[in-house]
């Protein structure tokens, strides 16, 4: 019996208005996750990874709007909220995101037990102070850190425990889907490798729907089971971690894959893409990716590639693979 999605992305379209016109950011992206499933976002920057995750919540800076799509959270299409419907129903409760940078997400002047607390109570109503207190003392217990630090402001942790901080803060009222945007960011290799640890473990206790938003692919391997490669705004190859960094069809991703050193190949000189990301402003014609493509053929400059299941849930949108 296949698992039920807890999310459904269906061909979203989110823009950017600015003065010079309408950056598309996003471009009828579709994509699912699965009950316990962690699906892992990689691109280059500015591949639109973080829009998606800031339009799965609504949350979208000013000039931000979604053009189109649908985006299903148990059935219910989040663009046709309003804001209450969102705050109260949606955010915190059934999606949670622990944002790029803790020390930035973590207010500086408020005790990390006051953060906590605060998103609990106005989440949950019913719910009385002193319980969310002591919900927030077992959710530091669940991620490691000790209790009797709850009342610490954010300046007194290390960056490996603002993360731990907030992925707690993160599972206050027990979301289906947690939406992880860069965990690693400003922490060295060793602190990392524990959160990235700690986020596995939970995932499997906790049976939680992940979503890795990240440029290392080597976070993807550890933590997920599909992943999704993303290219000026389109998802370009979907499939599970082993198929795709097995057999990468798209030459975006096997241009990823083959700039990645691997620790036990003989040395050799990194190859890495040529060129530069599209303006979305005024993206190329057919496929984004034909101007740095080195097997781009004449369709490409003209037609957009199908997104096409080439069967066991692997997903490939370009020509040269549609022509074999």
């Amino acid at each position: 019996m296949k698992a039920k999605p807890v999310l459904q992305v269906q061909n979203l379209r989110t823009y950017y208005k600015i003065l010079r016109g309408y950056v598309r950011a996003v471009e009828n992206v579709s994509f699912d996750v699965k009950q316990g499933e962690a699906l892992g976002l990689a691109g280059e920057s500015g591949c639109g990874k973080t829009t998606i995750a800031l339009s799965i919540l609504k949350i979208l800076p000013p000039g931000g709007f979604i053009a189109g799509g649908k985006i299903l959270v148990d059935g219910i299409n989040i663009p046709a909220l309003d804001e209450y419907e969102m705050r109260m129903n949606v955010r915190w409760k059934k999606i949670a995101i622990i944002f790029q940078g803790a020390m930035n997400a973590l207010n500086p002047v408020y005790r990390i037990s006051e953060q906590i607390v605060e998103a609990i109570t106005l989440h949950e109503p019913g719910v009385e102070v002193s319980e969310a207190r002591e919900r927030a003392m077992k959710l530091f217990e669940l991620v490691g850190i000790e209790p009797s630090r709850i009342d610490n402001y954010p300046h007194e942790f290390s960056g490996g425990m603002r993360q731990r901080a907030m992925i707690a803060m993160a599972l206050a009222c027990n979301p289906k889907l947690l939406i992880a945007d860069e965990p690693g960011t400003a922490l060295d290799v060793i602190v990392q490798a524990q959160v990235l640890k700690l986020m596995k473990e939970l995932k499997e206790k906790l049976n939680l729907s992940m979503i890795m938003i990240t440029h290392d692919l080597s976070i993807i391997t550890e933590t997920c089971e599909r992943t999704a490669i993303m290219y000026a705004g389109k998802i370009v190859e979907l499939g599970t971690v082993k198929t795709i960094f097995k057999e990468p069809l798209h030459p975006y991703t096997q241009g990823l894959i083959g700039a990645f050193p691997e620790l036990k190949a003989p040395r050799m000189r990194m190859v890495s893409i040529p060129g530069s990301p599209p303006d979305l402003l005024r993206p190329p014609p057919g496929c984004r990716f034909h101007p740095r493509c080195p097997y781009a053929m004449e369709i490409c400059k003209t037609k957009d590639p199908e997104f096409i299941n080439l069967g066991k849930e692997h997903f490939v949108a370009c020509h040269l693979v549609q022509k074999k």
